[in-house]
């Protein structure tokens, strides 16, 4: 037999066998509550549940997030979506001119314990002006003509929250929304092994993150 008839029939088995590992799987058998392995000082977890929604858990150091959405399970595969993100994680609520000659920014939020861990970027064509908000969500920059202003919160850092503003403002108030801390996941995909799941994870780096089913 030619050589490349034997690739050919070799790759005909191997697709074979995986399709028929699979047609085994049964989707009543997937739901459970699956724990992330062997990453230090990491702690998550998925939950899938029968009625085709998930929740999963993060925790790192002192900070704990959490996040939700609907699982199918298709060729094999675990696929993952959360609601779709929203735009920004705060709202620009007041943009005024002040007297005096600083460019001064407020985060607002129930939880004032959260209040000093923002970071703010002012962008003007005469230069950018950086700092981080007080305990009391206060920053206060030199004076600058800011037109674009973004904003990070020290606990999401996978992303951070941009707003158009008038140069001629000096004066910036800003709400926290109430999903601030919420884990969004956009497909998110998960094989299933004989011990749990394999796959990726929204706020972590790589692709072959290993889920142990602790039912």
């Amino acid at each position: 037999m030619p050589l490349i008839l034997k690739q050919c029939f070799a790759a005909l088995i191997m697709t074979l066998l995986f399709q028929s590992a699979f047609s085994q799987i049964s989707t009543d058998s997937i739901p459970g509550e699956y724990h992330l392995q062997d990453v230090m000082e990491t702690s998550s977890a998925i939950l899938l549940k029968p009625d085709s929604t998930f929740e999963i858990f993060f925790s790192y150091g002192s900070i704990d997030r959490k996040g939700s959405g609907k699982w199918q399970f298709k060729e094999g595969r675990i696929l993952l979506n959360s609601r779709p993100k929203p735009e920004t994680d705060l709202q620009l609520s007041v943009s005024k001119i002040k007297p005096g000659d600083h460019t001064i920014i407020r985060i607002k939020n129930t939880d004032k314990q959260i209040l000093e861990y923002f970071e703010v970027l002012a962008k003007s064509p005469e230069g950018d002006q950086f700092g981080k908000s007080d305990p009391k969500g206060f920053l206060k920059l030199p004076k600058v003509k800011a037109s674009n202003i973004e904003l990070f919160f020290n606990f999401t850092p996978e992303r951070y929250s941009s707003f158009q503003v008038k140069p001629e403002h000096n004066y910036f108030e800003f709400r926290v929304e109430p999903w601030i801390m919420e884990i969004f996941v956009k497909d998110m995909i998960l094989t299933v092994n004989e011990t749990g799941l394999t796959g990726g994870h929204p706020l972590l780096r790589g692709n072959s993150l290993s889920y142990e089913n602790v039912n």
